[in-house]
């Protein structure tokens, strides 16, 4: 350290000391933790943020913690105005003395960038009032102009995502079409994707109208039509909750990166909604959240695949963000994806086309699904024999579809890919047999316990699906069948007859009551009935006697444990059937 002049005193020269040592702690530190301990460039910082237009804001006590660069000494002191350099010595000391003594030293000259500062004459006075504990220093403030925030307490990243805010917003002009946008973001990279998104739709626009189309009025259309359709969607379910810290663009960004990774891997269109749910489901930081895939993964690792259960009554009307029955003048569809299984055999093809009436009905999306053990098989003349016949039977119906080949076992690439999709068709060729040791080995029970999703067994004929028989008993499944039943008669306008299997007289009016109250509300015209019996014989009896030809009921009703020992109705039913089942969760 060069000499002091011999005036400054002791005290001056051991804050110096101090303030030297401390400076150089900070910059040590900065090293260890990767951040960065310098001063800001305003030049930078003004470039990134496209700052321009300045305007005199006069005299003020400005906070000190708030100046966070330098117009021309940024590399003399760091982050926190602790000096650097020993040849300092002497001004520093000179500027302490005037600082205390009774006339004082003039304000300071500042820029003003949102909410920080930058020093334009001045760097030795905040450094000196820093080290002497003072919170506020005079400052003749400049603001210059920029349409983003900006805080004194940004990060690297911070900055960062402010130029390209600002850069976003120079292209989009949305903080003037759209001024009460929030468009915020927490990660770098976010405004560059939102950018591909509204060109994208650019594209598209000028494609449909024939005429050129800006950008700027691109982005509001992606504003409104698409941007905040997601963002209340995720306000609807809370999904902040779910990733905190995170921002409502942020998680637009996440769902669309989400269903973009879908289709890339899997060739499916999934909308919004569906993309978020799955997003909850798996990578939501929630403590509740993160618990029930632990405890899922613990159970998936200990209990035997045939005893597994599947997701709870209801969920996937939850997670479809379905409450109240859809009507027929309701635009959205309840099974707007069908997810259908193709194995390829002679007979496993009735599936499909079962599926092919019902996506004519409904509107839907159509995916098919073949599995197979490994990669050599996916890439077999077999399989694409599979991919063929598959188009061949879409065509000839006049409808699209696309099928994914995977690899795996059938039943787990089934109930994996069903999140995506609302409804799933399969061929039934091999219900679970009456033996405890043949319903333990069925993959098909294993396949309704456990998918998310209802599903629709079709045996070996294919049917209009335009008079069906609801088998109700109170049940919760039960309930989640009634509600699918309810949609059907207004939305297809079918037929509808509701079967109560009386156990006694009193509990089974009761609970045909229930149901005949529930259709009531809704609108829904339907043939009640009750009858008595064993429960699976009276159940197809009754779909003869109506000249049914869609069976809707709900799934499994005991645990799978019980269910293996004791038998189930439904087993039964799917074992007799010839009219295609619609089991619901």
């Amino acid at each position: 350290m060069s000499d002091l002049d011999f005036s400054a005193g002791a005290t001056i020269i051991d804050d110096f000391r101090r303030a030297r040592q401390r400076a150089n702690m900070e910059d040590i530190l900065a090293r260890f933790t990767g951040k960065s301990a310098d001063l800001l460039q305003f030049e930078e910082v003004r470039r990134k943020l496209r700052a321009s237009g300045t305007v005199n804001r006069g005299l003020h006590d400005i906070p000190l913690d708030a100046i966070v660069g330098s117009v021309g000494r940024y590399g003399d002191f760091t982050r926190s105005f602790l000096p650097r350099r020993d040849s300092d010595a002497e001004r520093w000391a000179r500027v302490q003395r005037m600082m205390t003594g009774a006339k004082g030293l003039e304000p300071i000259k500042v820029y003003k960038l949102g909410d920080a500062y930058f020093v334009l004459d001045g760097n030795h006075r905040v450094s000196v009032a820093r080290q002497m504990g003072e919170n506020h220093i005079q400052a003749d403030v400049t603001e210059v102009q920029t349409r983003v925030p900006f805080s004194p307490y940004a990060a690297p990243d911070e900055l960062i995502i402010k130029a390209e805010m600002a850069d976003f917003l120079e292209q989009t002009h949305l903080d003037q079409t759209r001024p009460a946008a929030n468009l915020l973001v927490t990660a770098p990279g976010q405004y560059a994707r939102m950018l591909s998104h509204i060109e994208s739709q650019r594209v598209e626009l000028e494609r449909q109208g024939q005429r050129p189309v800006t950008l700027e009025a691109a982005a509001a259309h992606w504003y409104d039509t698409t941007y905040e359709p997601v963002v209340k969607l995720l306000r609807e379910r809370g999904m902040l909750r779910d990733f905190p810290g995170r921002t409502e663009t942020d998680l637009y960004v996440y769902i669309w990166e989400h269903r973009e990774e879908i289709a890339r891997n899997y060739g499916w269109q999934v909308d919004p909604k569906t993309a978020a749910a799955d997003l909850v489901q798996r990578r939501s930081s929630r403590t509740s959240r993160r618990v029930a895939r632990l405890g899922e993964r613990l159970a998936g690792a200990i209990t035997p695949e045939p005893l597994e259960d599947g997701p709870a009554p209801g969920q996937w009307r939850r997670e479809a963000g379905v409450e109240q029955v859809i009507n027929q003048q309701t635009q959205r569809a309840l099974f707007t994806d069908v997810l259908v299984p193709v194995n390829g055999a002679a007979e496993g093809w009735k599936g499909l086309e079962q599926a092919l009436v019902l996506v004519r009905r409904e509107g839907s999306r159509l995916h098919g699904l073949h599995v197979v053990p490994n990669e050599q098989r996916r890439r077999s003349p077999e399989a694409e024999a599979v991919r063929q016949q598959f188009d061949a039977t879409c065509a000839e119906a006049g409808l699209a579809g696309n099928l994914l080949l995977d690899v795996g076992e059938v039943a787990d690439q089934i109930t994996d890919r069903a999140r995506w999709a609302d409804l799933v068709v399969v061929n039934l060729a091999h219900p679970p047999g009456p033996q405890p040791i043949a319903r333990l080995r069925s993959g098909f029970r294993t396949l309704v316990r456990r998918c998310p999703r209802p599903i629709l067994a079709v045996p070996q004929v294919v049917t209009p699906l335009d008079t069906a028989l609801l088998a109700y008993d109170a049940s919760p499944k039960a309930e989640e069948a009634l509600f699918v039943a309810a949609y059907l008669a207004l939305r297809w306008q079918i037929q509808l007859v509701v079967l109560t299997v009386l156990d006694d007289g009193h509990t089974g009016n009761t609970t045909l009551g229930q149901a005949r109250r529930y259709l009531e509300t809704h609108a829904v015209q339907a043939t009640c009935v009750s009858a008595t019996g064993p429960v699976a014989a009276t159940i197809l009896a009754t779909a003869a006697e109506h000249s049914s030809n869609l069976l809707i009921m709900g799934g499994y009703g005991h645990t799978p444990m019980l269910e293996m020992v004791l038998g189930s109705e439904v087993d039964i039913v799917l074992r007799m059937t010839t009219i295609p089942v619609l089991m619901c969760r």
